[in-house]
């Protein structure tokens, strides 16, 4: 008896210890971390958590409060007494409450901003949530430094630092989404990611091609889904989100659920979203009483025939804006063992018909309101699907410290549908284009103390371009479209006879901290890129080389300094180069706009920039008050512009293009050119309750070579607000404010500014100087707020442009949102 009873005390002891056994785990992933120092108040005890994460904490006494510390992780801190209420577990978070965010894109690895020169913006979920925006590329335009374009509503086209396009990278979990059809000029297909299944967002601004490679000329936008995260016991969590928008009679729902088990994961959301036409706003402080009102539009949709244009009976109504669009997000995460994960993406998107909003108002005669160019265009349903794995690995050798190995296929599906009002010809064009890719990210520590880091990977994507093209004509029946009376050839947007692009890369970084006050930047890539083309049908043009083959390389380099004098001061350095190599759109584009028709030009060759930056971030009040800025010189050599075509005579080219006769016009290099300009903001808490963030962006580019304002430059624009926060209330302001962009800082040659979409101040001018006004300034007050009902349900308002300002963002081609009520709740179970 006395044996059992000691047996039993014994067990009773060790149960004791082994509650005090704390578990530290990845408030991200719910994965262990090992190497986590551990030590009290007064540092008379620090302690290291083992391999599985777990770290004995029973020499701390119970009052004490105790602190848990790692280099990739936020310092967390809480008493013996709390950790025991929460089961001796404690997450840790790789973001710090104060103003030193974990950055991942600049090196593709966790990184400290202090550790960071270039420009670099990150929005998380809860920033997200707030803005509540309607797409991806409305979330983007909130973002400092970073201006929108819209052709339609169904788009929305970023521009940093006066890039925009195929000059801008978009990614999405570390696989890029440019791909060999992005185009200069304007692109939606930011939006073809909903912003409710993002986890967060970085930007990094400025040339990032040695690690991204081809296109990062004005920065890099990546996009981070939501990840599942593991959990200890079975695990079953569910959200459900809904919005309402006056605006446009918006109604976006998204579900999502969350499975987490010991050994896998898996999130899955389904998000819709369904937009009606848009109100513009009514209040025309500019001065121009009908710029941006639809007096007539074309009720040819969704099958209808109406040979005529009809009468808007509300102008401000902005007629064919309206779209819909689902987004599905499947993600598992399984951890194959303590040094090896496994991420497998799935996410599609598909969307109605988009109208051609600017297109669907185009005039034959510009004092008749009515005389609509087509009563038909608009793009086909977008679809993007993406199947990606990604190898976590974290084996701490000596060559590879981490790394993650990511394969990737995608399939983009895009169309074309037209047809002018006076005729039964329907144009088709149809783009598929499938990618494969690999990418490899690794780095290792070269010291023990981690301050000099070694970074190195590939990259290997090809690019697979389908085009093709038809023509139908209509058979009308009793005013009602009847099928087709027959069949016409349609000029190809692309070589009809396929094409492709393959890019292959190499690139090294490096990074040190030359001493307590500095850190070294540096790397360098090596890119080598072949395109392929071949070209059937010459009906309408004609190809001195109907197959082509064409090669080019290029290396980029990096090198960047940091220096903190303190703890309050930081100052930045960068120079950087960065290139595009011209893609299958480039070389091989048909299409016509305004008269101007785009031809093939297999000539083009890269186009470079090469960029000096600096940046001052000045802290305060603990480092809870950020105020700084960042200066930037980039220049463009052999820079990509698209200009006319001449005979040997000196005339303009013309050529065919859906019956008409326009002028050829082509992609071109050009010589030197230079984009210059600064990013003022500031960030942080006034007090306990509220807080303030606000920015100013001044741009300027313009060509050495022939002395014209660069195409995609915004004007001076800006946003501030203050945010109060207590207990389960949110409430918030917001300005937002664009200056005027005089109409001589348009570039006329390249069409991509739409200067003939800004108010007209002269009809009969002979040239568009006089003609046209230019971009008009604005400003518009918002409001928002947010209630937490409970730990599982809360409710958000927003109202937008409070004095229904009409606007329209420079160079777009559909008038800005009037005012706007947004409704929103979110219920998780």
């Amino acid at each position: 008896m006395m044996r059992y009873s000691v047996f039993v005390f014994l067990c009773f002891v060790y149960s004791i210890s082994l509650s005090q056994n704390v578990k530290i785990l990845d408030k991200e992933t719910g994965k262990s971390i090992r190497n986590v120092t551990v030590f009290n108040d007064s540092n008379s005890i620090s302690l290291t958590s083992n391999n599985d994460g777990f770290v004995d904490i029973s020499s701390i006494k119970e009052s004490e409060t105790i602190y848990f510390s790692h280099l990739s992780y936020a310092i967390f801190s809480i008493t013996k007494a709390k950790l025991r209420k929460q089961d001796f577990i404690v997450y840790l978070s790789k973001q710090s409450e104060q103003l030193d965010e974990i950055i991942i894109s600049s090196f593709k690895k966790a990184e400290k901003r202090k550790r960071i020169a270039e420009q670099i913006a990150v929005v998380s979920l809860k920033d997200i949530q707030k803005v509540s925006p309607q797409t991806s590329a409305d979330l983007l335009a909130t973002i400092p430094g970073i201006k929108v374009q819209k052709s339609q509503f169904g788009g929305g086209s970023p521009v940093i630092r006066g890039m925009e396009s195929n000059r801008v990278l978009l990614v999405v979990d570390g696989v890029r989404m440019n791909n060999a059809i992005y185009r200069k000029g304007h692109l939606q297909n930011s939006i073809t990611l909903s912003p409710n299944l993002l986890d967060k967002t970085e930007v990094i601004f400025g040339p990032s091609s040695v690690i991204y490679g081809s296109d990062a000329l004005g920065g890099v936008v990546h996009y981070y889904t939501k990840t599942p995260k593991l959990s200890e016991e079975k695990k079953v969590t569910s959200q459900f989100f809904s919005r309402f928008s006056t605006v446009n009679q918006e109604i976006t729902t998204n579900v999502s659920a969350e499975i987490s088990f010991a050994n896998w994961a898996s999130f899955t959301s389904i998000s819709y979203s369904d937009f009606g036409d848009l109100m513009a706003g009514k209040n025309r402080r500019h001065g121009f009483k009908d710029w941006g009102k639809v007096f007539y539009f074309s009720e040819n949709v969704n099958g209808n025939y109406n040979p005529n244009p009809t009468l808007n009976a509300d102008p401000n109504l902005l007629r064919n804006t309206g779209y819909n669009q689902t987004d599905v997000l499947q993600k598992f995460f399984v951890p194959l063992s303590k040094n090896t994960d496994l991420k497998i993406n799935l996410q599609y998107s598909s969307s109605s018909d988009i109208p051609r909003f600017d297109r669907l108002t185009e005039l034959t005669n510009s004092s008749d309101p009515s005389s609509l160019k087509f009563a038909e265009w608009y793009y086909g349903p977008q679809k993007r699907l993406l199947i990606s794995s990604q190898l976590l690995l974290n084996p701490n050798k000596n060559w590879l410290e981490s790394g993650a190995i990511t394969t990737a296929y995608q399939n983009v599906q895009e169309s074309r549908i037209q047809r002018k009002f006076g005729s039964l010809d329907r144009s088709y064009r149809e783009e598929t284009v499938n990618i494969l890719s690999v990418n490899g990210d690794f780095s290792v520590s070269l010291t023990e103390d981690k301050t000099r880091t070694l970074s190195y990977g590939f990259e290997v994507a090809y690019n697979d371009v389908m085009s093709n093209s038809y023509g139908r004509t209509l058979n009308i029946s009793n005013g009602e479209i009847d099928g087709f009376s027959g069949d016409f050839k349609v000029q190809s947007r692309y070589p009809d006879g396929g094409s492709d692009f393959l890019t292959s890369a190499i690139y090294v970084g490096y990074r040190q901290d030359l001493n307590s006050k500095s850190t070294l930047n540096t790397g360098i890539r090596f890119t080598n890129i072949n395109k392929n083309a071949t070209w059937i049908d010459e009906t309408f043009l004609t190809f001195q080389d109907k197959s082509i083959s064409r090669n080019n390389s290029a290396i980029t380099a990096t090198l960047g300094y940091v220096y903190k004098p303190n703890t309050n001061w930081q100052l930045n350095g960068v120079l950087s180069s960065g290139f595009r190599s011209p893609n299958i759109d480039d070389i091989g584009r048909v299409r016509e706009k305004a008269g101007n028709v785009t031809i093939p030009n297999i000539h083009v060759s890269p186009e470079f920039a090469y960029n000096a930056e600096i940046g001052i971030q000045k802290y305060f009040n603990n480092r809870k008050f950020r105020i700084g800025g960042n200066f930037y010189y980039t220049l463009l050599d052999n820079y990509i512009q698209r200009d006319f075509v001449y005979n040997p005579d000196g005339s303009i080219k013309q050529v065919q293009f859906d019956g008409d006769f326009g002028n050829a016009v082509n992609n071109q290099n050009k010589g030197t050119a230079y984009v210059l300009g600064y990013t003022i903001n500031y960030l942080g808490k006034i007090s306990k309750t509220l807080n303030t963030e606000g920015f100013l962006t001044y741009t300027k580019g313009r060509t050495y070579d022939t002395d014209e304002p660069m195409s995609s430059i915004p004007p001076l624009f800006g946003q501030f607000s203050i945010n109060y926060k207590k207990e389960k209330i949110e409430l918030g302001s917001v300005v937002r404010f664009n200056a005027k962009k005089n109409i001589e800082d348009f570039n006329f040659t390249e069409g991509i500014d739409n200067h003939e979409l800004t108010p007209v101040v002269d009809q009969n001018a002979t040239n568009d100087i006089d003609k046209f006004y230019g971009s008009p300034s604005w400003i518009t007050l918002g409001v928002n707020g947010r209630y937490v009902v409970s730990d599982n349900f809360s409710v958000q308002a927003r109202l937008d442009n409070i004095f229904d300002e009409h606007y329209i963002e420079f160079a777009s081609g559909v008038s800005s949102p009037g005012r706007n009520l947004s409704v929103s709740f979110m219920a998780s179970f």
